[in-house]
Parts: structure tokens; sequence; C-alpha cells
């Protein structure tokens, strides 16, 4: 995996991006959290912004809060676009290309916000050679035109996911957008890429969404409410990614279902571990095992 963090590529690609902001279009599919964010932040910086949702009331509420010059639900009003990102679920990704096609100039950049990538590359790069799999890594629990955020990618992770079959121009292009961002760029193969999420975001997902279901199993009504009086930061902290849009956690599960199988196997190991240490009263080991989370925990944050 590279990152491109040097003071004189961002510097270069800074001056790029200046330039390519007055002339470049920029088209999102679906006007949510991240399609919003993005075309807030895309406007601001000085990119024409054209979007496009299923839903009239979502165009006209885009455009007012400026997350759009113009909206529209049809797709064919982003033919002037030179760059159109996708912001649909995984499971229409592909759909929305083939109805996009007809609309395109051939050299029109297509890229995704998807946070699976190998399925998804290998499905759209046929159909358009000019994609580039792509995952800015910033989010929230709400969802909606209304919750988009400015600064949503500021110092966030945002990975591209090309392949020897994708064109290095594409690439360049997709990664001036990200850096316009103030997003940190990260290039990558889609398979390590998921490989990767699925430790660090999907595995949690599912591991917090478990922790609803224990809690659920206390079999005192009055215990189990004192426990959801008492829940406090901790508690918050982690269930938080538990207590998202259940349509892309179930996604996550779906597209990426091989490399989280092998991370919640191996999170079943580590709990099994920890069970054991206790139940023999290994205190000893108990206190190395938390040691060592403590002493690790700064290299994933």
């Amino acid at each position: 995996m590279v990152m491109d963090d040097s003071a004189a590529a961002m510097e270069t690609a800074g001056s790029a991006t200046d330039r390519a902001a007055t002339e470049l279009t920029v088209g999102i599919v679906g006007l949510g959290l991240i399609g919003g964010s993005l075309g807030l932040d895309l406007r601001r910086r000085g990119y024409r912004v054209l979007g496009v949702s299923r839903k009239a009331v979502t165009c006209d509420r885009a455009v007012e809060r400026g997350a759009a010059d113009e909206a529209s639900i049809e797709l064919s009003s982003l033919a002037p676009a030179d760059v159109i990102i996708l912001c649909t679920p995984l499971n229409v990704l592909g759909k929305t290309v083939e109805q996009l096609r007809p609309h395109l100039n051939p050299e029109t950049v297509l890229t995704d916000v998807g946070s699976v990538k190998a399925p998804i590359v290998e499905e759209i790069e046929p159909l358009w050679p000019n994609f580039v799999g792509g995952h800015p890594m910033a989010g929230t629990t709400e969802q909606g035109i209304d919750a988009a955020l400015l600064d949503l990618f500021q110092d966030r992770p945002y990975v591209l996911t090309p392949t020897e079959k994708t064109p290095a121009g594409a690439v360049e292009r997709v990664q001036e957008l990200a850096i316009a961002l103030g997003s940190k760029t990260y290039i990558c193969p889609p398979d390590e890429h998921d490989r990767a999420v699925a430790w660090i975001s999907h595995l949690p997902v599912m591991v917090s969404t478990s922790l609803f279901q224990a809690c659920r199993r206390e079999e005192t009504p009055a215990v189990r409410k004192l426990a959801q009086q008492l829940a406090s930061s901790g508690f918050r902290d982690t269930s938080r990614v538990g207590g998202g849009n259940p349509e892309l956690g179930l996604l996550m599960a779906r597209y990426n279902r091989d490399a989280l199988l092998a991370s919640l196997a191996s999170y079943r190991d580590s709990l099994g571990q920890v069970i054991s240490l206790i139940e023999s009263e290994d205190w000893d080991g108990v206190e190395a095992t938390l040691r060592q989370g403590a002493e690790e925990r700064p290299l994933f944050l």
C-alpha cells in the first residue's frame, strides 16, 4: 500500500488541483451523506457539481444546501461531467454504470465510494475502462442530504484501487479530487483493500452489533434496564458503528464475505483466549493481554 504524503507531491498536486477546479465538472450520483458532503466540499473548492438523485425533493434540497450547482433525477444530465462519483449502494453500482454509459463521453472518468472494492472493480472495469475504484473513509451514522457536512474528508484516508488495466490519467484525476478534499491518498490493489477494511471497518460493525445482541440476553429486566441507563462513553464508543445503517452493514457482509469471515474467525479465537484466561484465573495473562492492547492501539489510530 502506497501513501502520497510528501510535501512536494502535495504542493504539486495542489497546484494542479487549483487549475483543474476551474475547468472540471464533477457529477455525483446519490446525494446522501457522502455524495452531499463531496458536493459541498468540491463546490467550495471551485468545481462545478452536477448531482443526480432518485427523488426530486432531494435534488432541490442539494441545490438549496449548496451541494450541487444543478441536480436532476435524470442520469442524462451528467453528460457534461468530466468525472462522475458513484455514491449509490454497492448492489446497484453496476446497473447504474450500464444506465450511464449511453450518455457519457468516452474520456469521462468514473469512480465510486464503496467500502468493498474487488467485486466492484471486477464488475465495472469491463463496462467502463476509465473506472477507478475509490473509498473515502469517512462518515457518520446519519443519513440523507441534510446529514452532509463540510470537511468530512479532511485528513481522512481516501483509497484508490486501480488495476493493471486502469489508465494512469484516470487515477491522477481522481487523486486530484481526493487531495482537493484534504484527504490522505492511498493506492493499493482491490483485494488488499478489502482484507484491510475487513479488520478495521467491517469486523467492528459485526462485533458492535453482536454486543447489542449479547446485552439483550440479560434475563432480569431490571438489570437490563439499569445497564441501559448506566451506559456512557465507553459503551457509546464501543457500540457506535453497530448503530449505523443496517443496509450498509449487510452489503459489507455480502460483498466482502470471505475477508470478513476470516477476520471474524480470528476475533472469535482471540475472544476465546480471553475467556480461557479468566476461567483459569490467569490474571497475569489477562493483564498482559490488556497491556498489549493498550500498546498496539496507537498503531491503528
